[in-house]
């Protein structure tokens, strides 16, 4: 497609370079004052002059063409009309020729991303505390793949660590293994949460539970037969959500995968002078960078967060030389990355800059935050059975007869899940609650879907081929509504890339949103089918040209689109 901000900065005299001409050219929120704007207040120091009689001076000298058919100074605004018939045509033509490439780019080729997503604990239920960093994650793989960059998925699994010592205990004391087996994570979290209530009044249980965390380490059969137990049941678990959702890893290294990896960047750091040892424990001082200082090895020895999250990062530079490695965390965790990215950044480390923290906000219930130590959770597996429970009757309501209702009332449910993830801005805090996860109406995932259903149902109604529907009447499409949804069409490419540098899926979504209702205000105002096939053919290019953008959009927010609904 033209680069029209390109083309316009081509035509405009200003003392200006090119491509800083280009970063001031936006498009009008209004359609009557043009297609794009160059504000002439950026040059009212350089010229002299006020911004008024900058425009007026500039529009003298503009030249139209067959690209730009009209320019005008409106109140220190250089205004541009664009061919507009034309763009229609371009931007069409390029959305149907690619078709579910439309959006893809090469930008990232020859790139490696890293992206650290979801890492459930092991023993603890998957809940919906768990979904942002899930569909974040698991939209920017996908967004990331469509650039053209080699991406690495990496759940991150919580399996190390003194609560392991606290599940053999709860186990020992009161777990069943054939209840274990047949009730999965669900008795795991039971035992979890029983410990925790009885720990109160017996803190001997918390030594025992120390004790049995250190067999773990030393390798007790015992003591390593019982964790890797615990473990296979709960990723079993987590593999059946992680399907539905449309979730994949490339690697399930979690952090007692580097337990005999920390030696070699502490003996790093020591090297450096950056380790100073503080009652007892090893720390190195960040107060020079307003930080609390960042503790490596606890002063019995043992170590913390921060010196395993060292030591993942250096293996993966190591096994990936990754461009870029993305830590999708609660913004609560914001210390902790700023801390050990300080501390790679101090080690001397050139890369230590291309590790990213993509902050995004918490879920919490309305009566309150979730803990599974108290069992005060809401699990993600029940949240997506009841949206897709609700879809079904919703299908079976208003559309009995459709075929595979139970497939396409579990497309929807999932859906609704993971766009109630990804519609706004992924640092906002969200208040969990079914009716907002489970709307139906409005700026959702499913409002979505049945867009690009009619759109398929107002193509397969036609009877037409897509190769008749190439050749089209240009005078059918030239109109506002039209225009509108092309515009957005067009951005779409750009959005992809957008979401991807701002480690940001809603504009995506936000897009989708603003293109589904464009083509219903289109859809509206223009009857696509008619006996005036020539007129008929032109609107069903921009139907099919919407259906397309929205498939791909969904696909990339990690949500299927059902052929019909």
């Amino acid at each position: 497609m033209k680069d029209y901000k390109q083309i316009i900065a081509n035509k405009i005299n200003a003392p200006l370079e090119k491509a800083e001409l280009v970063s001031y050219i936006t498009e009008t929120a209004d359609d009557n004052f043009g297609d794009y704007a160059f504000p002439c207040f950026k040059l009212a120091k350089t010229m002299r002059m006020s911004p008024v009689a900058i425009a007026e001076k500039l529009a003298a000298e503009i030249t139209c063409d067959e690209d730009i058919v009209k320019a005008e100074a409106v109140n220190g605004y250089l205004n541009f009309f664009i061919n507009r018939k034309e763009f229609i045509t371009d931007v069409i033509g390029e959305v149907l020729s690619q078709e579910e490439n439309y959006g893809n780019d090469t930008v990232g080729q020859g790139k490696t991303v890293c992206i650290d997503y979801s890492s459930v604990n092991i023993c603890k239920s998957f809940h919906i505390g768990h979904l942002s960093t899930t569909a974040i994650g698991s939209s920017l793989y996908k967004i990331y793949k469509a650039l053209g960059y080699n991406v690495v998925g990496i759940n991150h699994l919580g399996d190390y660590g003194t609560q392991f010592g606290k599940m053999i205990v709860a186990y020992k004391l009161w777990g069943d293994y054939d209840k274990v087996q047949r009730e999965g994570v669900a008795e795991l979290q039971r035992l979890y949460v029983k410990f925790h209530q009885e720990e109160a009044d017996k803190p001997e249980l918390t030594e025992q539970a120390r004790q049995w965390f250190v067999k773990i380490e030393q390798g007790d059969e015992e003591a390593k037969s019982l964790f890797e137990m615990f473990k296979e049941i709960t990723l079993n678990d987590v593999k059946e959500i992680y399907k539905r959702l449309n979730v994949n890893f490339d690697s399930w290294n979690g952090e007692s995968f580097y337990n005999d990896k920390m030696d070699a960047p502490l003996n790093m750091l020591r090297e450096k002078g950056l380790i100073t040892e503080s009652q007892g424990a090893q720390i190195v001082d960040l107060k020079d960078y307003d930080m609390p200082p960042c503790l490596l090895v606890k002063a019995d020895g043992s170590s913390l967060y921060a010196t395993r999250d060292i030591a993942a990062a250096v293996w993966r530079k190591n096994e990936y030389n990754f461009d870029k490695c993305l830590y999708v965390v609660a913004y609560q965790q914001n210390l902790h990355f700023k801390q050990f990215f300080k501390v790679l950044e101090l080690a001397g480390l050139p890369w230590a800059k291309d590790l990213v923290h993509v902050a995004y906000g918490m879920v919490s219930l309305e009566d309150g935050a979730m803990s599974t130590r108290k069992g005060n959770v809401v699990l993600l597996r029940d949240v997506i059975n009841k949206a897709v429970s609700k879809s079904l009757e919703t299908i079976i309501a208003k559309n009995p007869d459709l075929e595979d209702k139970e497939k396409v009332a579990e497309q929807v449910g999932v859906g609704a899940v993971l766009f109630s993830a990804l519609e706004n801005s992924k640092i906002k805090d969200i208040t969990f609650t079914f009716d907002r996860v489970l709307n139906f109406d409005g700026e959702t995932a499913p409002y979505l879907q049945y867009t690009c259903s009619r759109c398929n149902s107002i193509i397969e109604k036609s009877g037409m081929s897509r190769f008749t529907r190439i050749a089209h009447d240009i005078r059918a499409l030239d109109n506002i509504e039209t225009l509108r949804l092309c515009k957005l069409l067009k951005a779409f490419p750009e959005t992809v890339k957008d979401a991807a540098y701002k480690y940001e899926p809603s504009l995506i979504s936000g897009l989708l949103i603003d293109i589904a209702q464009a083509f219903n205000r289109f859809y509206i105002a223009h009857r696509v089918l008619s006996d005036n096939l020539s007129e008929q053919n032109a609107r069903l290019t921009v139907v099919e040209a919407t259906a397309v953008t929205l498939r791909k959009g969904l696909s990339l927010l990690g949500i299927e689109t059902p052929y019909k609904m």
